[in-house]
C-alpha cells in the first residue's frame, strides 16, 4: 500500500502544477476548478493509502524481491449473490429521473434506496447466509 500511496501523492503534485498552469494560461474557471477538485481527491486517496499502509502488514507489492505467487490467496469476502445492488440501482435511477421529470419522484425513490441500502448492509445478519 505504500507504493499506491506514493503514486497518488505524486499524482496530486502533478495535478496541482497542471491546475495552476491551466488556470493562469486559460483563465477558464470551470476547468481550473475541476483540476483543483481532482487535486483534492488525489490528496485524500493518497493520504488514506499512506496512513493505512502504516497500520497493516507489508504486502507483496511493497517487497522488491517478491514474486507474483506471493500475493496469491484469499483477498477478502465478496458476496457471491445479492439482489440488493439491483434495488439500489432502481432507486438511484428513479432519483435521477426525479431531477428530470419532477422532484416529486424522489418521494418514491428514497424508500427504495433506503430498503436496498439497509438490505445490503444487513444481508448476512439473518436468513440462510447468517453464518458466512
Amino acid at each position: 500500500m505504500k507504493v499506491q500511496g506514493r503514486m497518488f501523492i505524486w499524482l496530486s503534485v502533478f495535478i496541482l502544477i497542471m491546475a495552476i498552469v491551466y488556470g493562469v494560461w486559460s483563465k477558464e474557471p470551470a476547468g481550473t476548478t475541476a483540476l483543483f477538485l481532482a487535486f483534492g481527491l488525489s490528496v485524500m486517496i493518497g493520504y488514506y493509502l499512506a496512513f493505512t499502509a502504516r497500520r497493516v502488514d507489508i504486502g507483496a507489492q511493497d517487497n522488491k524481491d517478491a514474486d507474483v505467487a506471493d500475493d496469491a490467496g484469499e483477498m477478502g469476502f465478496f458476496s457471491p449473490h445479492s439482489w440488493q445492488p439491483l434495488s439500489l440501482a432502481v432507486g438511484g435511477a428513479l432519483a435521477f429521473m426525479g431531477v428530470i421529470f419532477g422532484w416529486w419522484l424522489l418521494y418514491f425513490s428514497t424508500p427504495i434506496i433506503l430498503i436496498g441500502l439497509f438490505g445490503w448492509v444487513f444481508e448476512y445478519y439473518r436468513g440462510e447466509n447468517q453464518n458466512q
